[in-house]
């Protein structure tokens, strides 16, 4: 007659180093895939050299409140107020630094509708003809831009490696995928590859109030 033998018991120094490896396994941070930051990025406005003297003064420099996530980037001190069609405004609308060669103004939907713009493009940075324009008070002047209002096409900036990495290209596109309660796929997300990128993806606020993102737990980028 045949008989099962009886497994052994693990001794309690057995056990415990099983339960070790299991939390240092748990515990010890991804290797392979680029840690990814998501970004939401309230509305604000660019400025080039000349659009900076005309509304702060000649030679005036920007000062810096806070570091931006990308390299070099930065949040001023310095605001001004944007005035749209029909005379509608928004105040205190913040500069980032550095200087751009053109002035460009980022908006969200609900922020072009508030100041009576019936079209505003998605557009990615830098490409700004046959855009909208606006008046831009300073405290030293007014500028009227013809062109330069944009709604900013969502967009990841990451490092040669790491488009690597995502088997992707300056100028393709990606997905990127925002779990939760209010998940979103979104279809079209910008590459832009540069060596002093940081890995994070930019999206405008209304974008990030429709995916949950503050409450978001997972987040993923895919080809």
């Amino acid at each position: 007659m045949a008989t099962t033998a009886t497994p052994p018991r693990l001794t309690r120094s057995q056990v415990e180093d099983i339960v070790r490896q299991v939390v240092s396994e748990r515990l010890a941070p991804r290797t392979g895939a680029p840690g990814l930051v998501v970004h939401a990025s309230a509305r604000h406005v660019h400025l080039c050299r000349e659009d900076l003297d005309r509304l702060f003064g000649p030679a005036y420099e920007l000062t810096v409140d806070r570091e931006l996530y990308q390299p070099g980037n930065f949040a001023a001190k310095e605001t001004v107020t944007l005035i749209g069609p029909r005379s509608r405004l928004i105040s205190n609308l913040r500069i980032l630094g550095p200087l751009r060669s053109r002035t460009q103004i980022e908006l969200a939907f609900t922020d072009a509708v508030s100041l009576g713009y019936e079209d505003v493009p998605i557009r990615l940075s830098g490409d700004l003809d046959g855009t909208p324009g606006a008046y831009v008070m300073g405290p030293h002047g007014v500028v009227e831009l013809e062109s330069g209002v944009i709604r900013a096409a969502m967009h990841a900036h990451m490092n040669p490696d790491e488009a690597a990495h995502f088997g992707v290209r300056q100028g393709d596109l990606m997905k990127l995928r925002i779990g939760g309660d209010a998940g979103v796929t979104f279809e079209r997300v910008h590459v832009r590859v540069d060596p002093s990128y940081r890995l994070e993806v930019h999206m405008d606020t209304d974008e990030a109030n429709a995916c949950g993102l503050r409450y978001a737990r997972e987040i993923g980028l895919s080809k």
